[in-house]
């Protein structure tokens, strides 16, 4: 089956209700999507397979008074039945690609110490030199 990466912009949303399982976390709401969509600096590209969603990766500029502007991909989610076929690495390589269009010199992800499986395509994407940060994340209700 022949899998293409496809950045969306505002207007795809029609794009993203044809949804593999366990692509995301919750069920997409198409109001929020539009929302993000349409918000300055997100970025989201999907894998798309037929039609179906089967893969996507969301990303945030964060801009900094201080220091370089920065890449946070903030979720990498494929359905289980397209995993293990290269499809994160791609969205992965499309979003960085993103991202040094749009002027950032740096890229983070983060995951739970236990996901293997994203911790293994996270360090294979580094440098000989590099290793991931210890980091400790803090979640208030507003």
């Amino acid at each position: 089956m022949n899998v293409n990466i496809r950045r969306l912009y505002p207007g795809d949303d029609a794009l993203v209700m044809r949804i593999a399982p366990d692509v995301f976390d919750e069920p997409v709401r198409p109001d929020r999507l539009a929302a993000y969509l349409a918000a300055p600096g997100h970025f989201m590209v999907v894998a798309l397979a037929d039609g179906l969603v089967v893969g996507q990766c969301a990303a945030v500029i964060h801009r900094h008074p201080d220091k370089v502007s920065e890449l946070y991909i903030d979720e990498v989610g494929v359905s289980p039945a397209f995993q293990r076929q290269g499809i994160a690495r791609k969205m992965l390589d499309a979003m960085f690609e993103i991202g040094r269009q749009n002027g950032c010199e740096e890229a983070w992800v983060g995951t739970e110490p236990d996901n293997g499986p994203a911790r293994a395509l996270y360090e294979a994407r580094q440098e000989p030199h590099e290793e991931a940060e210890a980091f400790v994340m803090y979640v208030y209700k507003l």
